[in-house]
């Protein structure tokens, strides 16, 4: 599956912006998704992730309560609605796709990644 993150972009803190990524290539219900993040000289973290039906979600901690993951199988689409943003949250954010039936989680191993989107948040 080949997936394709948009998006991204500069906002002030508190501000909002929803990431997409679109899959194309397989079927896109087959998949668990998620999304992560690379902010500069810190190592890949977890953010969101979702079942294949969309009805199982599990989320970082630190992005609790202002973002939200979606997806829309119809669309072979999975988004991120980020809310409240703050400076700690810019990165660069990518999605990625999991064979597992499993709900993506922090260390879930994933099988398909796509190139990020750039969020940058100032103060």
């Amino acid at each position: 599956v080949q997936l394709q993150a948009s998006g991204g972009g500069l906002v002030q803190a508190g501000g909002s912006l929803r990431l997409s990524c679109a899959a194309s290539g397989r079927t896109f219900s087959n998949y668990a998704m998620g999304w992560f993040r690379q902010a500069p000289g810190k190592e890949r973290e977890f953010v969101a992730g979702i079942s294949r039906s969309g009805g199982s979600t599990n989320y970082a901690d630190s992005v609790k309560g202002r973002f939200t993951i979606s997806r829309d199988n119809a669309k072979n689409t999975v988004y991120l609605q980020m809310n409240s943003l703050k400076p700690e949250d810019t990165a660069v954010y990518y999605c990625a796709a999991s064979l597992a039936y499993r709900t993506p989680m922090d260390g879930s191993p994933m099988n398909y990644w796509g190139k990020g989107t750039q969020v940058t948040v100032s103060s």
